[in-house]
This record gives structure tokens, C-alpha cells and sequence, in this order.
């Protein structure tokens, strides 16, 4: 699903500089691309803003036909949870659930049945390598091993559009390469992919890169 941005810009309080200003871009199914810049360049805000999960100062911003600002929150957060899966820089697993009911939790609420989801939600575990500690709470995890099930959460709705924030911030370089080769497959796969990364090495790599504050 094609993501659109056009002119959009973000104030945190009246008056104050925009946190982001004047951006207008395209992001097409089968691609994924980069957003860098420096601290305070607006990276996340920008990557939350096209997330619906946070409502930008002014702008028009678009999932494939759907122009969002005629969306109430509900409608928002529907569209969100049929069309996009999220991946946090700190995993945000639900402390009170076990690895596979975070997971699974995710598939019910995009609509599909319990019992596919399940099956589903098992398959990516153990992808990723992670099965072992399905009946495990997040305290009980890695730093690695909660990302990686962070990444089965946003991929078990085979979700259209995908948004990663500084996805391999606080991890080890094996665990890196899992999330940035599975972020790869989602856009060989047909989503948009739309990172935001500290990583300029690796961003510089890619044909499709955003800049900010530079």
C-alpha cells in the first residue's frame, strides 16, 4: 500500500519551530526506505506522524486511496490495525502477556481467527529462532530475543505497510542483521517499508533514503 505525504508539518506546542517542516514525499509498495538525520531532526515524529499514532500540525497524508484527515481516532486506529504492523526501537512487548500471546494478540485484532493465529504466530517464532521462549515473559528475554519477537508481531498480519523506529538501536550486530534482512524480505515481499535509523552506513546503501535537518 502506497504511503503519501505532502507538505506536512509538526509543532509540539503553538509557536514554537516545527519539529518537522514542508515535507512531501512518496513511499511505493516494494521498497523500503531510510529516514536519517541527526538527533532532534524529527525522525521518529515524522515515522509516528505516517503511522496514524501521532496527528501532525498541518499536512494531507495518505494510505493508498485513503486520505486519513477525514478519519475519526477509531476509523485511525482500524486502518492501523488492518493495514500496518510497527516495530519499536525498545520491542514494547506487553509485559503481561507471554512472547506468544504478544504475538497472537496482534493477529486477533487485525480480525483473523485464534486458532490461525496461533499456527501463525508459532511459524514466526520459530523463523526467528525464538520458539523455545513462547511461554516466556519479556523480562525473561534478551534484548535480542524481545526484538526479534517484536518483528513476529508486526509481520503476523502480513501487514501492507511497515514502520520500523531505530529498529537495531540496542542491539548486537547477529541480532541487526536478522531484523534488516527480515525488513528486506517484507519490501521483496510488496510492503513499504519506511525506517527511521541512526545507521547512516547502511542507510547510504539504499536507492530510496530521506533526509532530515541536513
Amino acid at each position: 500500500m502506497k504511503v503519501s505525504i505532502s507538505t506536512l508539518e509538526h509543532r509540539y506546542q503553538p509557536g514554537m519551530a516545527p519539529t518537522i517542516s514542508a515535507i512531501s514525499r512518496t513511499f511505493e509498495p516494494g521498497t523500503l526506505t531510510c529516514i536519517t538525520g541527526p538527533s532532534g531532526s524529527g525522525k521518529s515524529t515524522l515515522l509516528y506522524i505516517m503511522a496514524l499514532m501521532l496527528t501532525p500540525s498541518a499536512g494531507i497524508i495518505q494510505w493508498g486511496n485513503t486520505s486519513v484527515q477525514q478519519l475519526n481516532d477509531a476509523s485511525r486506529s482500524r486502518l492501523r490495525a488492518m493495514h500496518a504492523g510497527f516495530v519499536f526501537q525498545d520491542a514494547m512487548l506487553d509485559l503481561s502477556r507471554t512472547a506468544l500471546d504478544n504475538v497472537v494478540e496482534a493477529a486477533r485484532i487485525a480480525g483473523i481467527s485464534h486458532n490461525v493465529a496461533v499456527e501463525d504466530a508459532f511459524r514466526l517464532l520459530e523463523r526467528f529462532g525464538v520458539a523455545h521462549r513462547a511461554q516466556h515473559r519479556p523480562a525473561e528475554l534478551s534484548g535480542g530475543q524481545a526484538q526479534r519477537i517484536a518483528l513476529c508481531r508486526a509481520l503476523v498480519k502480513d501487514p501492507d505497510i511497515i514502520f520500523a523506529d531505530e529498529p537495531t538501536g540496542n542491539l548486537d550486530s547477529e541480532s541487526a542483521e536478522i531484523v534488516w534482512d527480515t525488513l528486506h524480505q517484507a519490501a521483496d515481499a510488496g510492503a513499504t517499508v519506511i525506517v527511521a535509523t541512526h545507521d547512516r552506513d547502511r542507510a547510504e546503501k539504499h536507492t530510496h533514503h530521506l533526509r532530515l535537518g541536513e
